[in-house]
């Protein structure tokens, strides 16, 4: 069977797309390349270069390439812009998806894993997030994913639709340095820019309820949440009737933002200490997944540490910004 991945040429896409050649899946990248990247797509792969508002095309690669499932991670996804531009954001991740699963129920095409987030929670007070934990999203990026994993779950129940949506935690690291991301929107890749810059990483607030005053996320390596990709295509694809499957795809485990700060520049060799600022509004103390359900469901586990994370995304930031090794060495030089 061959499974349609939008968003394929992107951070996150370009790692599904490895790891389902990898697990032998025959795969088709549609992306608009409005942030992703044609050479992320490997040779042998077709790249179709589309938007998920243009149902004809849609349809049209549906049928060419005989799609047997769909795994959608196409959206916007940065929570500031989407505070900025809610109506971008609700047009191409909600209506965006609507034009999909409407080609994607026309074609009879039996299995469908949505790329969702934990941003869906909003700021839950409890030590572990379950699946079941109320989801209050505090952006309109929250909301489209919400409203995106209603619409896919309804169309399920309708058409028998084989669903998965897939909440992701705090995505970092790199299988190899030329999938690095090359956005500076999440914590690892903020710090990197301030320590290349010589400035000083900032914290965002040290007086939460945690054991150092610092907010606490889970942290999940690309790598391992591509496999859980690879894990949920093949149960949707083997079960024989409706499946209907909402997780958490984190490690279960929390690490605080100064201890990835701590870890990052001890990976680096930077040492520049960390600055202190207020608190960013909207910042929940503990986001941290319960992860036995994915295991259960999938028999998927996370199995790259923190560590690996920070390692493998200096290695692509550095191909990416070859200065942060020559500001380093200058760095010391200077101070030796």
């Amino acid at each position: 069977m061959t499974w349609l991945i939008t968003g394929g040429a992107g951070y996150i896409g370009g790692h599904v797309v490895r790891a389902m050649a990898a697990a032998g899946e025959r795969t088709v990248v549609y992306d608009d390349l409005s942030s992703g990247l044609a050479e992320r797509v490997p040779d042998g792969v077709p790249l179709v270069v589309g938007s998920t508002l243009d149902a004809d095309l849609l349809t049209r690669v549906l049928r060419d390439h005989e799609v047997a499932g769909v795994i959608h991670l196409a959206a916007k996804k940065q929570v500031g812009e989407s505070v900025e531009q809610p109506l971008r954001y609700y047009r191409e991740n909600v209506e965006g998806l609507r034009v999909l699963l409407d080609a994607v129920t026309d074609a009879a095409v039996p299995s469908f894993v949505l790329s969702s987030s934990a941003a869906v929670y909003g700021m839950p007070d409890v030590d572990l997030v379950t699946e079941d934990t109320p989801c209050v999203p505090m952006s309109p990026y929250g909301e489209t994913k919400l409203a995106g994993e209603w619409l896919t779950r309804a169309v399920g129940r309708a058409t028998g639709l084989r669903t998965a949506c897939l909440r992701y935690f705090n995505v970092a690291g790199a299988k190899s340095p030329d999938l690095a991301d090359t956005g500076v929107f999440n914590l690892v890749p903020m710090v990197f820019e301030k320590l290349t810059a010589g400035q000083a990483p900032r914290v965002f607030g040290a007086d939460y309820p945690t054991p150092d005053g610092t907010c606490v996320r889970d942290y999940i390596h690309v790598a391992d949440l591509a496999e859980a990709h690879v894990a949920a295509a093949r149960r949707l694809a083997g079960s024989p009737g409706s499946t209907d499957l909402t997780l958490n795809v984190g490690r279960g485990e929390g690490v605080s933002v100064r201890a990835m700060v701590d870890l990052i520049a001890e990976v680096t060799g930077y040492d520049i200490p960390a600055e202190v600022t207020e608190r960013r509004a909207g910042d929940p103390a503990r986001v941290v997944a319960a992860a036995d359900r994915v295991t259960a469901e999938l028999g998927w586990s996370a199995k790259r540490d923190v560590r690996e994370m920070v390692e493998s995304a200096w290695a692509g930031w550095t191909r990416l910004h070859p200065e942060a090794l020559r500001a380093r060495a200058e760095r010391t030089r200077t101070e030796g």
